[in-house]
């Protein structure tokens, strides 16, 4: 009888043959996180990515994510699931207006979101996570003005932080966080009155006024983990209900839906499956490639990102 390879047995495998390494986010599908090295929110990928001796890095999440991987291993092999997997805060911050805006306000410091562009973040002076953003902004000058972009609800959130007058923000916005509507989180609360509310920081303002904790996703899991709690309404994307019930299996964790597709998924987070990162592993292919200068340029606002925090 012949021997029934499975799919998870085929990735195993090229992953031992390409010397390879799997990074996966905390929203990326739970079969995928299953058999990733490391889960982790876009601070800790990047670091992981830093450090890493291999020789490929497989990178299950969006692209920008595995460009940021190339910058800080540019010698090294990059490839992701799905090329597609993109991002709307992408999307919504083209580069052209961001170096119009560098030529015309070159006082300002651009503090860029890692949910960017290579191209964006090579314009930027210094990047940020929602992890860190608070401490990146509190770590510029208070008398030099400040762009942040591309996220509007989580540049208002580390203004009132900060208390940081002179920030403009970018008027970008995740598909996800930024249709978390507060009515249904208030229907949540009378559903389960005795769940705590912890929120990401790209929801809207009237989310956060109504979480008990606001912080990026691995800080979210860190919190509910520790919490004396035993339930928590969760507002961010719903698969980081893997990395939650692997911290704390004993706890009772509740989703919003969204507005755009009534669930609580990122489409572009989703579109990577097992079949695709077994075949990317084996061709090498969709594969990350970037121009010397734009690594170059792109290293210098992530390393002060990876120096402030």
């Amino acid at each position: 009888m012949l021997a029934v390879t499975s799919i998870t047995d085929e990735i195993l495998d090229l992953k031992k043959v390409r010397k390879a390494i799997l990074l996966a986010h905390h929203y990326q599908a739970p079969e995928v996180q299953e058999l990733a090295d490391v889960i982790g929110d876009s601070l800790e990928l990047a670091r992981k990515a830093r450090d890493y001796d291999g020789d490929v890095i497989a990178f299950c999440g969006v692209w920008f994510m595995a460009e940021t991987a190339k910058v800080l291993n540019p010698n090294r092999v990059v490839v992701v699931p799905d090329r597609e997997a993109s991002c709307s805060l992408v999307e919504s911050c083209p580069v052209e207006p961001i170096r119009a805006f560098r030529r015309q306000n070159p006082d300002h410091a651009i503090v860029s979101y890692i949910n960017t562009s290579i191209e964006v973040k090579a314009e930027s002076d210094i990047l940020c996570t929602s992890r860190n953003a608070v401490d990146v902004v509190n770590s510029i000058p208070p008398e030099q003005p400040i762009l942040f972009l591309p996220d509007r609800n989580l540049g208002n959130y580390v203004q009132r932080q900060t208390g940081r007058r002179n920030m403009q923000i970018w008027q970008g916005a995740c598909i996800v966080h930024a249709t978390f509507p507060a009515r249904r989180l208030t229907e949540a609360k009378l559903e389960h009155p005795e769940a705590l509310v912890v929120a990401h920081p790209e929801c809207p303002e009237a989310v956060l006024a109504l979480a008990d904790f606001v912080g990026s996703t691995s800080a979210l899991i860190e919190w509910c983990a520790a919490s004396e709690a035993s339930e928590f309404i969760v507002m961010t994307e719903s698969g980081v209900n893997y990395s939650l019930q692997r911290r704390a299996p004993e706890k009772r964790f509740y989703y919003v839906a969204n507005e755009n597709c009534n669930c609580s998924e990122c489409p572009y987070m989703k579109l990577n499956t097992l079949e695709k990162l077994r075949d990317c592993l084996l061709t090498l292919e969709p594969r990350v490639e970037l121009p010397d200068e734009i690594i170059r340029r792109a290293l210098v606002p992530l390393e002060r990102m990876l120096a402030v925090k």
